[in-house]
């Protein structure tokens, strides 16, 4: 078995230009057919947008959170959102580009999600919602050490800025990890 490094890629943190790429990308890995190359798409589940430019400038803005960025050539491939909250971190927007997916990417963006967590915020812990219909994402985080807690809560059902529901009962599990 042959094992393959994924591309060389550097990390920084997004800026305010790097918005409406930003949209693009996302919206391509968890929307539409397009999202359909890769694994990790939600359009059985949900249709509409993922996000939209708003949305992601509050992100990049947000005084206690940070988007980072995996970008190789210049060029945005991946990215994840970190938000400190109080003695714990929020990960959520974890995206690769769809043909990139299974390639290594999102590992180790998760891998430095993590370390900037524990090293630059000082924070144990990190946690992240997750639709609970999407127990092969919720196995992927499992074998990087994240745990299901007890833990519910509602999909926004009527709010169109977190997509148009395509299935019944929608909800989030909280993921957790010390790190």
């Amino acid at each position: 078995m042959t094992i393959v490094a994924p591309p060389p890629f550097r990390t920084r943190k997004a800026l305010p230009p790097d918005a409406e790429a930003l949209v693009a990308l996302v919206n391509s890995a968890y929307r539409g057919e397009g999202s359909r190359a890769g694994w990790t798409t939600e359009a059985d589940l949900l249709g509409g947008q993922r996000t939209d430019a708003a949305k992601v400038l509050e992100m990049i803005e947000h005084p206690q959170g940070v988007v980072l960025l995996g970008l190789r050539d210049g060029v945005i491939e991946a990215c994840v959102y970190l938000q400190r909250k109080e003695g714990r971190a929020y990960l959520g927007m974890l995206t690769v580009r769809p043909d990139l997916q299974n390639s290594g990417w999102g590992r180790r963006l998760l891998d430095q999600s993590e370390e900037w967590v524990r090293e630059v915020w000082r924070l144990p812990l990190i946690e992240m919602t997750v639709i609970t219909k999407r127990t092969e994402l919720i196995r992927w985080y499992e074998r990087r050490g994240y745990q299901q807690t007890e833990k519910r809560l509602p999909f926004p059902y009527g709010d169109d800025r977190f997509g148009i529901p395509k299935v019944p009962d929608l909800e989030f599990v909280i993921l957790e990890k010390t790190v």
